[in-house]
C-alpha cells in the first residue's frame, strides 16, 4: 500500500494574494522605474555613454559623493553605536528626549536641515566662526557635505543597535566578570560580536542613504563643479539642462555601484552573523 503524501498547508491564509499584490506593488513602484531608467541610457550608443560617464566632471562627483557617503557612515557607526550604548544601559533624566531628538532627521525636511547647517557652519555662523578661526573651513568644503551626510544618517545607527543591546543578556557579562575578565576583554568578545551584524545594517542603511541624499547637502556643499559638487546635484543639473539621456547615463551608473557595495556590505553581514551562530 502507497502511503498518500501528507499535505503542507499554509499557516496564514491568502499567501497566493499577499504575493501578488507584493509583486505587483514592487513592480510598479521599484523595478519598473528602475528597468526604465536602464533603458533610457541605453537608447545611446556605447561610445556617447563612456564619454558621458567618464567626463572629469562626472567622475569629480562621483568620488566625492562615495568617499564623503562612506565617511559619514563609518563615523555613525562608531558615535551611532555609542549613543544607543547609553539609551540602552543607562537610566538618567531627560533619556526620553535624548531619545526622542535622535529621531529628529526623520521628521526635518532635509531643505530645512541644509539651511540650518548652512547657516550654523558658514564661516560667520555660531559654530563656523570657531573654526574659521583655526583656519578651518567647514560650509561650501567635503567637511560640510560630510557634517550634512552625518547627520542624516545618524538615526539609522542608532535604531539599529539599540533594540540589539536592549536584548543582550547581562548575565553572560556578569559570567565573564566572575572569570576575571576586565571591561574591554567583556566588549570585545561577548557584547561586541553580539551587536556587530546590527552596526553594519545600520552602516548599510546610512551609507545607502547618504548615497542619494540631495536636500540638506545642495545648500552646504556650496555646489562647485570639480569641488563640491555631488551626483544627485549633477543630475538634477542635467534634467534642467534637458539632458535626460545624459541624467540616465550617470542615475544608471550611480544605481550599479551603490547595489554591488550594498551587496558586498550584506554580504559580509551574512558572513559575520554565520560566523557567531555558529560559535
Amino acid at each position: 500500500m502507497f502511503k498518500k503524501k501528507k499535505r503542507h498547508h499554509q499557516v496564514l491564509p491568502a499567501f497566493g494574494l499577499s504575493m501578488g499584490y507584493t509583486l505587483v506593488y514592487l513592480s510598479l513602484i521599484v523595478l519598473i522605474p528602475i528597468a526604465f531608467l536602464f533603458i533610457k541610457a541605453a537608447a545611446i550608443s556605447w561610445d556617447d555613454f563612456w564619454s558621458i560617464i567618464t567626463d572629469r566632471r562626472v567622475l569629480a562627483s562621483f568620488q566625492l559623493t562615495f568617499s564623503t557617503s562612506f565617511m559619514a557612515a563609518f563615523i555613525n557607526a562608531i558615535f551611532g553605536t555609542l549613543i544607543a550604548w547609553i539609551l540602552a544601559k543607562y537610566q538618567f533624566t531627560g533619556k526620553k528626549i535624548v531619545d526622542a531628538i535622535v529621531d529628529l532627521p526623520f521628521a526635518l525636511p532635509t531643505a530645512v536641515a541644509g539651511i540650518a547647517l548652512t547657516t550654523l557652519y558658514a564661516p560667520n555662523g555660531w559654530i563656523g566662526r570657531f573654526f574659521e578661526a583655526l583656519g578651518i573651513k567647514v560650509a561650501f568644503t567635503p567637511l560640510g557635505i560630510m557634517i550634512a551626510l552625518i547627520f542624516i544618517g545618524l538615526p539609522f545607527v542608532v535604531r539599529s543597535v539599540q533594540p540589539v543591546l536592549q536584548e543582550l543578556d547581562q548575565q553572560y557579562e556578569e559570567a565573564a566578570s566572575t572569570l576575571g575578565a576586565n571591561s574591554l576583554q567583556i566588549f570585545m568578545k561577548i557584547i561586541l560580536p553580539t551587536i556587530f551584524p546590527a552596526i553594519l545594517t545600520g552602516f548599510s542603511l546610512a551609507f545607502a542613504r547618504a548615497l542619494g541624499e540631495y536636500g540638506s547637502v545642495v545648500f552646504i556643499s556650496g555646489n562647485m563643479p570639480l569641488k563640491t559638487e555631488i551626483v544627485p546635484l549633477l543630475i538634477v543639473t542635467k534634467l534642467e539642462q534637458f539632458d535626460y539621456v545624459g541624467a540616465a547615463a550617470v542615475a544608471a551608473v550611480m544605481l550599479v555601484i551603490s547595489f554591488i557595495l550594498l551587496f558586498l556590505i550584506n554580504f559580509w553581514q551574512w558572513r559575520i552573523s554565520k560566523k557567531y551562530e555558529t560559535v
